[in-house]
């Protein structure tokens, strides 16, 4: 039977591989029940398929943060929003140049950075309590409540998909159940198999969040935005990573912080938080100059992503 090191590296494997399943079936389920409802393809994206993208961290980081500790969760949600912006964006821009919606911009991309900087402000004492976590969900029921505003308002949805507007399917629920059960699993393993493998080499629990935890959980927006980009579907892959950096913070944090108090140490204040607010501020900068990524911005921002490991490790 295997143990130690073997089995930490099989548990790492497995749990990707099963988180990455887990999202792919919950990202395909979840967005044809939400098209079937008649829901916009757009609105679908930004919020259906980015909250779906997020659910790995919010496994990882509460089984994290009740099994080993709460700088898991933190370091797994800093690293994940660090990696979405440096790592996903950068490559979907290098694959194929981004255009940034109005819409995006005017609705999604300022609430992206008041979590940012809700998250700081609200930390800044060293403890993220559940007063802080409440705050955080009742930031998030307005941002959802906005949302589906704007929902209504708008015109009624015209989607290429011929199932939109045609109601659940049992297969469409299966899919999220199936995905949902995939994500606990995953979530279990990688939880185990990084945190071991990682504490006997000596490293901290919030670099192990930081590094890969945050690297595994932010598979499916990687693969959700690359495929996009690749398949010209340019605006869904901001949205994605746009939606699931404000999910990670108000929703992933919020549940943890009404679990169990996140504290933050001084290293995380000085560092790791100031670099999520500058890859934050950059993204929002490039987006703003010419409403697009280039392909010079997605390289920019990988090698700033690296330079950041480099830092960190």
């Amino acid at each position: 039977m295997l143990s130690g090191t073997p089995l930490f590296l099989l548990l790492l494997a497995g749990g990707i591989v099963a988180l990455y399943g887990g999202a792919e079936l919950l990202v395909a389920g979840a967005g044809r029940l939400a098209l079937g409802i008649g829901l916009r393809a757009a609105t679908v994206g930004v919020t259906v398929i980015a909250f779906a993208t997020t659910a790995p961290e919010l496994f990882v980081s509460t089984i994290g943060a009740l099994n080993v500790s709460s700088d898991i969760g933190l370091g797994t949600i800093v690293g994940s929003n660090i990696a979405n912006i440096g790592l996903v964006l950068g490559v979907s821009a290098l694959i194929k140049p981004l255009p940034i919606s109005d819409r995006v911009m005017r609705r999604h991309v300022p609430v992206m950075i008041l979590a940012a900087i809700l998250l700081v402000a609200l930390g800044a004492n060293g403890r993220i309590g559940r007063l802080e976590g409440a705050i955080f969900l009742v930031v998030l029921a307005a941002f959802t409540a906005f949302l589906l505003y704007y929902v209504n308002a708008d015109s009624a949805p015209v989607v290429d998909d011929p199932d939109a507007g045609s109601g659940a399917s049992v297969r469409d629920v299966a899919l999220v159940v199936g995905g949902l059960i995939a994500l606990v699993v995953g979530s279990r393993w990688l939880v185990a198999g990084g945190t071991g493998l990682l504490s006997a080499l000596g490293v901290s629990d919030l670099v192990i969040g930081l590094t890969v935890l945050a690297l595994g959980t932010s598979l499916p927006e990687l693969a959700a935005s690359v495929v996009g980009a690749i398949r010209g579907e340019t605006a869904f892959a901001i949205g994605n990573v746009v939606g699931s950096n404000i999910y990670n913070v108000l929703a992933v944090l919020g549940v943890v912080a009404l679990i169990t108090p996140i504290e933050i140490t001084t290293s995380t204040l000085r560092f790791e938080l100031p670099v999520m607010i500058a890859f934050t501020v950059l993204l929002v900068a490039m987006m703003g100059h010419g409403r697009r990524l280039t392909r010079l911005d997605g390289a920019g921002l990988v090698v700033g992503y690296a330079v950041f490991v480099y830092l960190l490790v």
